[in-house]
């Protein structure tokens, strides 16, 4: 099995009117997220995911690293890795570069299933063919809507959600208290604090998260106020979680050497691909850190993200999206379904998936470069599409 090519995918999805979820960052507009398919000699196609700016994606796969991929066993994974980041270590180690080469290792792994005819799970030594799974949704709702959406999950099978906050102190009360409510006292309900809090707005809502018996208080702050989630830590009677901003084990090794969060939160489509992922899950484990990874950007990712969660003694659970992205919910053929809390994972070679053709054509891009204007969740583009909510003010 040699690499013949390598395909780059962009997916752009535009919700109705555009005109999807609110949150801190405003009203998002659209999802965008990169494919990337590596295809072997033999016939074999190998998927991972990159959730990055397209054209960044695009420029690190197919103008450098792909030249020195052809023609390489792709079941070489490790050195495959290696190599890629000694190519892109001058201008990458982290971000958009991190994020690209971990596409490629992503689809290497499900070549090297194939090749060997075993799941991913069970070639990284995982026992376990299900993964424990959370809705990830609840925005800027009011607090009735937030209670209605919320019992929907728990009736469709979730035991664990998440829902964003950083608009005001009653607000994001009402909003934790209404669901609580709604889903009662045996599900898991976590808290995306939106970066939206000073430490001691952070410690005042994390008091009160304690009482309602949140699982984990999400990035409070941004990822460069690492003081301030260690000041945190252990002062509020909540897990603290944070993750999906940073990269590789070299990132991660901070948060979790210097006991600076409870809960990690690397993302196989952000982090480096399996590799990376797996590696930080087996530091986080040497420091009883459990794993709960990321996944925002398409379904590719999250079946990535819960083989190497189900194979991590530590793994704890993976992220669906719920906010109607067709990336997450039409991209598979056999799409997820949850029951009781967890996704059962393919015992197919590799992660065991295939690609719905139309989907990924309707919703394929060629114009990456020069994106529309608008707000991608997390990528933005054009002066007027990011009009994020005014600064957080603490209660008095």
């Amino acid at each position: 099995m040699k690499i013949d090519r390598i395909e780059v995918i962009h997916l752009k999805y535009d919700y109705p009117g555009r005109r999807g979820f609110r949150y801190a960052g405003g009203v998002c507009q659209g999802r965008l997220t990169t494919l990337v398919l590596v295809h072997t000699n033999d016939g074999h196609v190998g998927h991972g995911s990159a959730y990055t700016h397209p054209a960044l994606a695009e420029i690190v796969i197919k103008q450098q690293l792909e030249p020195f991929l052809i023609g390489e066993d792709p079941c070489e994974v490790e050195n495959l890795w290696d190599q890629m980041y000694r190519l892109t270590r001058w201008y990458g180690r982290k971000g958009a570069v991190m994020t690209a080469l971990g596409a490629l290792d992503t689809a290497f792994w499900d070549l090297r299933g194939q090749s060997k005819g075993k799941p991913v799970y069970s070639l990284l030594g995982g026992k376990r063919t299900t993964c424990p799974a959370y809705a990830s949704a609840l925005l800027w709702r009011e607090p009735s809507e937030l209670a209605e959406e919320a019992a929907g999950y728990v009736a469709r099978g979730f035991r664990r959600m998440k829902m964003r906050m950083g608009r005001s102190p009653d607000v994001d009360r009402a909003c934790v208290l209404a669901v609580r409510k709604a889903i009662g006292p045996d599900c898991d309900f976590m808290v995306d604090g939106s970066m939206r809090y000073s430490e001691e707005g952070a410690r005042q809502f994390g008091k009160f998260l304690a009482e309602q018996k949140v699982f984990w208080f999400e990035e409070p702050f941004p990822p460069e106020q690492i003081d301030s989630f260690r000041k945190l830590r252990g002062t509020i009677g909540v897990r603290l979680a944070a993750g999906e901003n940073e990269f590789g084990v070299q990132g991660f090794r901070e948060w979790i050497e210097g006991r600076v969060i409870d809960i990690a939160q690397p993302d196989v489509s952000r982090s480096g691909g399996v590799t990376e992922t797996w590696r930080i899950g087996q530091l986080a484990a040497r420091h009883d850190i459990p794993i709960a990874t990321h996944s925002w950007s398409d379904a590719v990712a999250v079946v990535a993200n819960a083989h190497v969660v189900s194979a991590l003694p530590n793994g704890l659970t993976v992220e669906i999206d719920q906010t109607g992205n067709p990336m997450v919910e039409e991209l598979l053929a056999e799409p997820f379904k949850v029951v009781d809390g967890e996704i059962r994972l393919s015992d197919k070679p590799g992660f065991g998936i295939e690609l719905v053709q139309s989907v990924v054509d309707r919703l394929r891009i060629n114009a990456f470069t020069q994106l529309e204007n608008g707000l991608y969740s997390d990528m933005a583009f054009g002066k007027g599409s990011f009009t994020p909510a005014p600064a957080y003010v603490d209660a008095t």
